[in-house]
């Protein structure tokens, strides 16, 4: 099964790329964060005519996920648990030919000196509730998405300069770190220990030219799953198009 995350920063404005993919990669399942549409403006049957069935959490011009799959969904979260008053739509979560697979769209963060922060943070610790809950259930899983998250200095361009943003303060690195601990792995740093490779890169300073980037897309499989990884790679070029997403889309394949 090859499953794969992109933040697409507006399926409106990015469906051509979005499609295309699709026809070029032929992922088993897409997890997509940053839709940016209610649920009944989402091109669903754009996506059907592609081969792909969807679920979808929309909320109007902001965050949103989906999932896209092959096979049928079998929907079992459309909310991270442990906040009812949270209605931003960062989560959707089914079963997919035995596998749970989850788009997650973190909250940024910043500026950290606002209750933008403690919402991270907040939703940090409910994922890691909610992920200890899905271990009991030995079922093999993927937490896709957006984790707004650099997890170490090598999934940075310039570690010094991004020490006090959101995404690498240490509240924010030590609240992930406690998540992996709970038995998840890392898919694209367990099979490339070294590398300095990237998944988002600014639209501003020449960033994507300059290779100025941030590797803030995460795939985190349970113990089952990553039993079954073969391979996770980072595909640039989506990136590279004309009107891109400032991120491009990381995948795995995990063995039947």
């Amino acid at each position: 099964m090859k499953i794969a995350s992109w933040n697409v920063n507006s399926i409106k404005t990015r469906l051509p790329h979005v499609l295309a993919w699709l026809d070029t990669a032929a992922p088993d399942v897409l997890c997509l964060q940053e839709t940016k549409t209610v649920e009944e403006n989402f091109p669903a049957l754009e996506i059907e005519a592609a081969g792909y069935k969807s679920a979808v959490v929309g909320q109007k011009a902001y965050n949103g996920v989906a999932i896209l799959a092959k096979a049928p969904i079998e929907v079992l979260e459309r909310r991270l648990p442990g906040e009812k008053a949270d209605e931003q739509a960062r989560y959707v979560e089914a079963r997919i030919e035995g596998v749970r697979v989850a788009s997650v769209y973190l909250p940024n963060g910043n500026p950290v000196t606002t209750e933008k922060f403690d919402y991270k943070l907040r939703w940090l610790d409910r994922l890691t509730r909610h992920t200890e809950a899905l271990l009991k259930t030995e079922e093999p899983f993927v937490l896709a998405g957006d984790f707004n998250v650099i997890p170490t200095a090598m999934d940075v361009h310039d570690p010094k300069g991004w020490t006090e943003d959101a995404l690498y303060t240490l509240p924010t690195r030590e609240k992930f770190r406690a998540l992996i601990h709970l038995g998840l792995t890392d898919a694209f740093r367990s099979l490339h220990p070294a590398a300095h490779a990237f998944t988002f890169w600014d639209y501003q300073g020449g960033a994507w030219q300059r290779d100025l980037g941030l590797r803030i897309d995460h795939l985190l499989l349970s113990p089952q799953a990553a039993d079954r990884l073969e391979t996770c790679e980072i595909d640039k070029s989506p990136r590279a198009k004309e009107k891109p997403s400032d991120h491009t889309p990381i995948w795995c394949q995990i063995s039947a």
